[in-house]
This record gives structure tokens, C-alpha cells and sequence, in this order.
């Protein structure tokens, strides 16, 4: 078998796991995916700040394996797949124009960002109220444990991103109205509705999971008038209408309970990050993070304490984490904006900033603890900047 360069050369541009700022490494010529050592540069080529071990902190959507039904897919990460991710579990669904998610529920809270096109959601809750909505891109949805709803693609179809408050979880193993018809003997059905058992002779004979329908009629023509009321706290909430949190370098928006009620087990976080900007140094003092990219390319350094720290390269369609209190930053490391979503098991959005940390302790503390002066400590912000960007200072792509 030939291991020589010239193998490698249809692919142009060959990396090599040599670090330019010490000469660490050496030249593979072996057997290699070259196209996945391009997409992973810092992981290929660490920093020479990275040093020991941590678990892997990143899985791609692409990575996972795809559901295919009449009416749409689905793709999951869950343990199975990132097995450092416990708290959250994530969907990538998509449903043609009338695909529907049969009707179901879950033991676990479902949260939900659609990324593109129009969908109907519906609900009861405990109470016999009821909810029908329509959503759209940039709309989260929220359904807490237990309470049952559907989706249905709306005209030209949709994709959304599913969150679930357990890493275990799939999306495969749900409970599902049709599975429960299937495994339930018709006269039990019979007593239960009041109805003939041949009602039932055409239900079907496992999950449905994913179905094709038609395009539903207008919002209005769809409600079902309910004695008992819709449900009082809405489960959806508009997060790109929210205004957004402006720094030099980009923007946040933040939903958690407290401007989406509903949502008391997930809390998140739209982070936008300009061409040479970066979401600050900084760690979450209350749960893990679950991250989404939408769009654009950037890298992650995690820094778990004891001189252990590893860098990973992020692109659109990726999932990253970082476990709870965990220092970290997120740069953008390309020439378009990188677009992400921040994900916590808790009802309450919180992080902790590095430079306003410092900012708000004694100077002279912060000056002898790092061995720093003037040039440091004058530039510290009392006010916390999620994203950053400073001029002279921003990341060039190399």
C-alpha cells in the first residue's frame, strides 16, 4: 500500500499535526480523512494551551443516524451518541407540508426553536384546556412533562430542533397514541369509548411516529371551543421578536421563566458573534450547557480546572457541551457569523463573567493574584458583555 504525499494531493492544501508556534508534531503520510482535519483544525493541531484529557464535547447532526417515514425525518443525540451530554438530549425533525408527529407525550419537558418554515402545535392540558398555535422561524415552543401535543408542517414544510430536559432520551421511544391503541385489546377500547369494537378495525398496529396528512386549514377553522378554557400560560413564545442584547461583537437573547413562563425546566440563550468577535470567558454556576451552531464556524476551549484543557471546532449543524461550572469562551473563526444556541436544565438563564469578576474584586488583589498592572486592570468592565469584540484586537481566520 503507498502512503506517499501524492495521494493526498487531489485535496489541495494538506494539513499537518505540526504546531507552527513550537514545532510540536510531526508530518502523517498514513491513511487519513483529510476533509475531517480540515473541518477540526484546533483539534487536529491543538493549541499549546490545551493539556490532558477531557471527554469528548462535540457530536454532529450529520454524525447521527436519520429516521425516514412518510411525512418527514428525525435525527437524535442523546448519551448514546455525546455521552458527557446527561442533562439534555437534542431532535432535528423536519415535516413536509401536512407531515405530521402523531399525537403523543413524554416523561420528559419538551423545548423547541424552529429553524425554518410553518407548523401548527396543539395541546390539553390536566385541566381539559386547551392550545393551538402557529409558528414559525425564530418561535420557541414549550410542553412541560407529560402533557400531550402534536406538530404538523404547515405549507412549504418546516424543520425545528428539539430539546429534551434528559440526556437519556429518545425521541423514538415516546409515548404515542397510536402505540397505545395498538397494545390495547379492542374490547378495552370498546368499554372505553362506548363505541363498536369494529370502530377499531383499522387502527394501527404500532407507533405511527411520523405520518403524511394534508395541509391543515386556517388556525380559526382548526380550534376546538373547550368548557374549560385554552391553557392561561402560553406554550410558545417569539424569541427573534425579543430585543436582543448588543455589544461590540454581536448579541443575546435570553428565555428562560421569566419572559416564558411555561418553560421551567429549560432555559437558553440566541448568541450572535460577528467576524472577529467571541462570547466571552466565562462559566455557568447552575447546570451544564447544551449548545446548537445554526450557521457560521467557530471554536471552544473548555477548561475544567487542574491544568486539564481541550479545544474543539464547531460548524452548523453541531452540538457541543460543557459540563456545569466549567470555564469557556466561544470565538468565531470564520468570515460569516456564527449563530448558536445556549441550552440549560433549569428555569433560569445565569453565567458568570471572567472580566467582570475581576472588575468588581480589590485591584490590588486581582494585580498580585496574576502578576498584571495597569494596562490589565484599567481596561476591566464593572458591566458584564456576553459577546466581545475589541478594535485591534479581533480573531483573524489564518
Amino acid at each position: 500500500m503507498d502512503n506517499s504525499p501524492r495521494n493526498q494531493s487531489s485535496y489541495g492544501h494538506v494539513p499537518q499535526p505540526i504546531r507552527k508556534s513550537d514545532g510540536a508534531g510531526g508530518v502523517d503520510l498514513g491513511p487519513r480523512d483529510i476533509m475531517r482535519d480540515k473541518e477540526n483544525p484546533n483539534m487536529f493541531v491543538p493549541p499549546v494551551t490545551d493539556s490532558g484529557l477531557l471527554p469528548n464535547m462535540k457530536f454532529s447532526f450529520s454524525d447521527a443516524h436519520m429516521q425516514l417515514n412518510q411525512g418527514g425525518w428525525s435525527r437524535e443525540i442523546t448519551v448514546r451518541d455525546l455521552p458527557i451530554a446527561t442533562t439534555l438530549s437534542g431532535v432535528n425533525m423536519s415535516l413536509t407540508a401536512g407531515g405530521v408527529r402523531e399525537l403523543h407525550w413524554h416523561q420528559q419537558a419538551e423545548w423547541a426553536y424552529m429553524l425554518l418554515g410553518n407548523a401548527r402545535i396543539t395541546s390539553v392540558d390536566q385541566a381539559g384546556r386547551n392550545f393551538i398555535a402557529d409558528v414559525s422561524e425564530g418561535d420557541l415552543w414549550y410542553f412541560p412533562p407529560g402533557i400531550p401535543h402534536s406538530i404538523q408542517g404547515l405549507e412549504g414544510g418546516c424543520e425545528f430542533l428539539l430539546v429534551f430536559d434528559d440526556g437519556n432520551f429518545s425521541d423514538l421511544n415516546t409515548l404515542s397514541i397510536s402505540d397505545w391503541f395498538a397494545h390495547t385489546p379492542k374490547e378495552v377500547l370498546s368499554t372505553n369509548f362506548g363505541v363498536p369494537e369494529s370502530a377499531f378495525g383499522n387502527i394501527p398496529t404500532d407507533q405511527v411516529y411520523i405520518f403524511q396528512d394534508e395541509v391543515p386549514g386556517s388556525l380559526e377553522s382548526q380550534k376546538v371551543p373547550s368548557p374549560y378554557g385554552t391553557i392561561p400560560l402560553s406554550f410558545t413564545h417569539r424569541l427573534l421578536a425579543q430585543p436582543p442584547f448588543k455589544t461590540p461583537g454581536g448579541s443575546v437573547r435570553i428565555v428562560d421563566s421569566s419572559n416564558f413562563p411555561i418553560s421551567k425546566t429549560v432555559a437558553a440563550a440566541l448568541v450572535e458573534i460577528e467576524p472577529g468577535g467571541m462570547r466571552e470567558l466565562h462559566w455557568h454556576p447552575n447546570n451544564d450547557e447544551w449548545q446548537y451552531y445554526l450557521a457560521g464556524q467557530g471554536r471552544m476551549t473548555v477548561f475544567a480546572g487542574n491544568g486539564v484543557a481541550r479545544t474543539f471546532d464547531y460548524r452548523a449543524g453541531d452540538v457541543g457541551y460543557v459540563p456545569f461550572a466549567f470555564g469557556h469562551y466561544i470565538q468565531n473563526t470564520g468570515d460569516q457569523t456564527l449563530w448558536f444556541l445556549e441550552m440549560f436544565k433549569s428555569d433560569r438563564f445565569v453565567d458568570v463573567s471572567l472580566n467582570q469578576w475581576m472588575a468588581l474584586t480589590p485591584r490590588e488583589l486581582v494585580a498580585d493574584n496574576l502578576i498584571v498592572g495597569p494596562e490589565l486592570l484599567d481596561a476591566l468592565r464593572k458591566e458584564k458583555w456576553p459577546v466581545v469584540r475589541y478594535p485591534g484586537f479581533a480573531y483573524i481566520p489564518k
